[in-house]
């Protein structure tokens, strides 16, 4: 058993090592905050080590660390939000209803007029605020459309991967993906000062 966990933190190292710097690339890159880059990869670290015997080697080390890593960059954005606390997560009919909405009945835009947030000369992605504002608007949505939405953004994982995920045919996929980007898009304009 002693000899178990002497591989395990073994192996642990090594990752640390080999993956530290990598981690911390894409975390400073999705939060542009050193610091809050720096303690997001000490947290998967110390997630990866506690869980370490969970890993059953059907991907490799570094994808594992970075679905960690991006689980606790989620969780980063979702904590810090300035999104309406009192707002409450869509269901799927919802969402068709609320997308639906965005249209009139020749199926062209209600609303020409574009958003000032959008005018912004500022990358607001690289925003910290306005990422935790979108992690929010990501949480409201239907499962199977946040999921679709996480999968193929933060994890860019394949359509084709995604659907087997969620047990849907790719045309489905990409209407899941379509009515999910405007009703962030709603919910961005919505809830982004």
């Amino acid at each position: 058993m002693e000899e178990g966990k002497e591989n395990a933190k073994i192996i642990f190292k090594k990752w640390v090592s080999e993956f530290s710097d990598v981690l911390y690339s894409w975390a400073l890159y999705k939060t542009s905050s050193k610091e809050t880059a720096e303690d997001l990869v000490q947290d998967t670290f110390v997630s990866a080590y506690h869980k370490i015997d969970s890993f059953k080697r059907k991907s490799s080390p570094k994808t594992w660390l970075f679905s960690i890593l991006n689980n606790k960059i989620i969780d980063f954005y979702r904590k810090n939000s300035r999104v309406k606390k009192h707002e409450f997560k869509i269901s799927e009919m919802t969402g068709y209803e609320l997308s639906d909405n965005l249209f009139d009945e020749n199926n062209t835009w209600k609303s020409r007029e574009i958003h000032q947030i959008w005018e912004q000369e500022e990358h607001l992605l690289d925003n910290v605020d306005f990422n935790g504002v979108m992690a929010n608007c990501i949480d409201r949505l239907p499962q199977k459309w946040k999921v679709a939405i996480t999968s193929k953004y933060l994890t860019d994982k394949k359509a084709n991967e995604i659907c087997q995920d969620l047990d849907i045919t790719v045309s489905n996929y990409w209407q899941i993906v379509h009515r999910a980007k405007l009703l962030l898009k709603e919910c961005l304009e919505t809830n982004w000062e």
